[in-house]
This record gives C-alpha cells, structure tokens and sequence, in this order.
C-alpha cells in the first residue's frame, strides 16, 4: 500500500530512541522528510544522521519539551527547514508513575502541555498543508486502570480526550487528530528494561497478562502511528488506536 508520504513533512517528538525513533524512521522509509527533538544532543545529532541515510532531510534540535517557548521555536525551525509541516507526532512521556505532587506535575507539564503547546505551534502549518495530520501518543493506562493509575494514567486519559476534542475543533481547518495508545512496548533503554532490572517481580507479572506471551516492540507501535498519520488514513479522524496484543479487555 502506497501511503502517500513521499516528500511530505513529519515532526516528532521524543524522536531519537524507543517509540519515537521507531516512529521517525518509519516516516522516513516511506520518503517523508522528519524533524525529531529530545534532550540528549549526542542522541539527536546520531538519529538525524541514520535518518538522512535514508534518503530524506532530516532535521534535529535537543531541547526539553516542558519548555513551551524552545519547543515553539523548534517547530518553526523545522517548518523552516523542510519548507513546511504535514504531520506532528507528540510522543514525548516523563514516565511519571505516582500519585504525589511531583509525579502529577511532572505528568502535566511534560506529557499535557507539551502536547498543547506543539500542537499550538504546529497548527498554522498544518493547515496549510492539505493533508495536515496530528497523532497523540496516549496509553493502555490512559484506557483502562491498572498499576500506573494516578498521575500518569490520568494524563494519558486526558491525551485520548484532547484529542477527540481536538479532532472536531481542527476538521474545518483540514486537520485529522487522532491518538495511539500503546501496550508494554520493551527497547534498550526503554521503561520496561528498568522494571526488569529493578523490578523484576512487575516485569513478570506484566510479561505474564499480556495474551501473547511477549511484549510489543517500538517497530509495531510505529507501523500503526505511520499509517494513522498518512494520507491513507484520510477517514480516520477522532480515534484512539490501541497497540497491545489484545492486552486491555475494555469495549
């Protein structure tokens, strides 16, 4: 299936490693040109370097996403750069499990807000585009209860809502939304390594529920954010696309 991604102009989020990463390079292999931040500058310089190995501009700035104002300025640098914006990919988590006044804050300003923010700032592009497209990475936590409730599921429910609100207050404008929410996604580095090294007992009590006997890999969650943002995907607008093995038990 032909996306119809060529020489469009992706910007994501979180973009040098785990989801993000997985995310970026399958934009990339589908011919669009990918903008990416994160805070590590080493990690960012290396991922916009694969990236253009592919054969497509890529463009890269470390920055911290809680920052409203670098992560504005990076949008229209990136805008700049690829000579517009056809999609956004916020992707970017604290990983902020808890239920104290930092764990809620950290939530809100890094997960919340730096959605808000972006998609403010991306917004006059993508209307421009005609094909203009903005995914929201949520999670199973944000659809059902579980061992993350608090802060982090709680944000992550508030993501899906943004962006069914998001989706009706944007389609005028020529602007899909729409969410996806992984299941226990394993990388090097990733959260779920941590757990099995720190918390050996969660990590196989999770390993054990999920149905198919393994966890997701970041390739699998991308393949689905890929194709929800392309222009193939033009009649979906205003879902919450689940990735998790049948894991979560909800209707």
């Amino acid at each position: 299936m032909d996306l119809g991604l060529k020489g469009k102009r992706a910007i994501v989020t979180g973009g040098s490693k785990g989801i993000g990463r997985a995310i970026a390079e399958g934009f990339a292999a589908e011919g669009a040109d990918v903008g990416i931040c994160a805070r590590n500058a080493d990690e960012v310089g290396a991922a916009v370097a694969a990236l253009t190995t592919k054969g497509v501009k890529a463009f890269g700035r470390a920055l911290d996403v809680a920052d409203g104002d670098a992560l504005s300025a990076w949008i229209a640098a990136a805008a700049a750069e690829m000579g517009g914006v056809d999609i956004l990919v916020c992707n970017v988590s604290a990983l902020a499990v808890g239920d104290s006044p930092a764990t809620w804050e950290r939530s809100f300003r890094t997960d919340m807000m730096h959605s808000v923010n972006a998609v403010a700032a991306a917004v006059p592009f993508l209307e421009k585009s005609g094909c203009g497209s903005i995914v929201l990475i949520s999670s199973v936590s944000g659809f059902e209860v579980d061992f993350a409730a608090g802060s982090y599921g709680a944000i992550k429910a508030a993501l899906i809502h943004y962006a069914k609100g998001l989706s009706r207050q944007l389609v005028a404008k020529g602007i899909r939304v729409n969410c996806v929410s992984p299941g226990n996604t394993y990388f090097d580095g990733g959260i779920w390594q941590t757990i099995e090294k720190n918390m050996p007992d969660l990590y196989n009590s999770t390993l054990k529920v999920n149905p198919t006997g393994k966890f997701g890999t970041p390739a699998e969650v991308a393949n689905g954010v890929v194709f929800v943002a392309s222009p193939a995907a033009s009649r979906i607008s205003g879902t919450n696309l689940v990735i998790d093995g049948a894991l979560t038990v909800a209707v």
